[in-house]
């Protein structure tokens, strides 16, 4: 079974890469942002974490997290947003190392689709990745987008991107890149491409 891992910047188009190779049914998909969610459920170990040190104002009246005023603690605080991610990191990595380790065994996919959107930042070696593929796009589209479909303010935009990874570094650690600088067509048509060069790899042939 191979195991990729799906990354790249805010507004490159992730998402969408991901949910066009879903509709196959050799490809299981894990994605790390849904695993996030996930462990701040109400009642979870998570939610109890990050309550005990960001305060209950990050609780809603549904005792659900208040993602909106959790974000505005840690936006600008890298030391509030490093304690984030040193809750919620290993509470991901468990599921994901579980559901990998599921998905193994019922030996139904040849593919995990594993997204993980700060894979550069939290370190490749953290995951059993074979192969890496990176979602790209043009900054000033990804910042058009995230203006347009995610109604951020330009700054915010541009605040957000510069935090992460630069395009450079994740093009780095790349096998395969998908260029998502046009329209959902050609999106569509480079995913069938990339399907077949993710069956190929799972499925090498042998010389000989």
């Amino acid at each position: 079974m191979l195991v990729v891992g799906l990354t790249g910047g805010i507004g490159s188009g992730k998402s969408a890469v991901s949910s066009m190779l879903s509709q196959y049914p050799e490809v299981a998909v894990i994605d790390t942002d849904l695993v996030a969610r996930e462990v701040v459920e109400p009642g979870s170990k998570g939610l109890s974490m990050v309550a005990d040190n960001f305060g209950s104002e990050v609780i809603s009246f549904d005792e659900t997290l208040d993602r909106q005023r959790l974000g505005s603690i840690v936006f600008r605080d890298p030391k509030r947003l490093e304690l984030l991610n040193s809750i919620l990191h290993p509470l991901i990595f468990e599921v994901v190392t579980q559901r990998l380790s599921e998905i193994k065994q019922s030996s139904r996919y040849e593919i995990v689709l594993l997204v993980v959107p700060l894979l550069v930042e939290t370190g490749l070696n953290r995951y059993p990745l074979d192969k890496v593929v990176v979602v790209d796009a043009p900054i000033a589209t990804a910042i058009e987008r995230l203006v347009r479909d995610r109604k951020m303010d330009r700054s915010e935009a541009i605040e957000r991107i510069s935090r992460q990874a630069s395009r450079e570094e994740r093009l780095q650690v790349a096998d395969y890149v998908v260029e998502n600088s046009s329209t959902y067509s050609d999106l569509e048509e480079q995913v069938k491409v990339l399907y077949g060069w993710l069956k190929e790899c799972a499925n090498p042939k042998t010389s000989g």
